[in-house]
């Protein structure tokens, strides 16, 4: 099946978030209306902190409504379960895991056409968003991470539209086995030289491919992943 309704389309604007009320737009809501996609994004879409969110390589965010069953098995019922939106994805489909779609795999959405770019890395926002100080650490673990794409032709999308795939470009590069390279077997050579050729690859991940090559280190996520910096290291003279 290459043909995949939407379950929810999704915008938001940036709003308060949590207890730290930090500008986020990761509180978004179905729209009912066709709305503009180009480049940047969607229409009425937005994003709290420019620098590590949104960007040509991450114009829309999907994740996969299915995982949603997992979440309510691992962490237990939680009210922003009950419906698309809770991880601030802009599409919300049921069919397309990160198991099955690949980087540079390329889909017509409504009159935009879109590429995966990249899988997301997920942030301490979604702490805030769950109230759970793990999870982000959780998403990133489980491999449920959802992924993005970058808009290669803007147009229009309706909410009753469907995702449609028209090419892949490198099948056998699943964001699947991007999350395995980059969380599990962080340091393979072989694995990561392979990946850092993949034409369609968001810059910002083959930067740390190429960083991780070079120096034999995986870069620090703590402050990625609980909005901390990390403990400095103490020298004893």
């Amino acid at each position: 099946m290459t043909s995949f309704p939407l379950s929810a389309l999704l915008t938001g604007s940036v709003k308060p978030l949590g207890h730290r009320a930090i500008p986020s737009g990761i509180v978004k809501s179905a729209v009912a209306n066709p709305t503009r996609l180009t480049e940047t994004g969607f229409d009425r879409d937005a994003q709290g902190d420019l620098v590590r969110h949104g960007g040509r390589d991450k114009a829309v965010h999907h994740y996969p409504f299915e995982h949603y069953a997992s979440w309510i098995t691992d962490i237990g019922p939680h009210e922003l379960l009950g419906r698309p939106g809770a991880f601030g994805e802009n599409i919300s489909t049921v069919g397309l895991t990160e198991d099955s779609v690949s980087i540079g795999d390329v889909f017509e959405l409504g009159t935009a056409t879109i590429e995966v770019s990249q899988g997301r890395q997920p942030c301490w926002k979604l702490n805030e968003r769950f109230g759970r100080p793990e999870m982000a650490s959780a998403v990133q673990s489980s491999g449920r991470t959802g992924w993005y794409y970058r808009v290669l032709s803007s147009g229009v999308v309706k909410p009753e539209d469907r995702l449609k795939l028209v090419a892949r470009r490198s099948p056998g590069w699943s964001i699947a086995r991007i999350w395995r390279a980059f969380y599990v077997n962080t340091l393979n050579p072989e694995e990561l030289a392979r990946l850092s050729e993949v034409p369609a690859l968001a810059e910002a991940w083959r930067y740390h491919v190429l960083r991780r090559l070079k120096t034999n280190k995986v870069e620090d996520w703590t402050k990625r992943l609980t909005g901390a910096d990390p403990e400095p290291v103490v020298t004893r003279h």
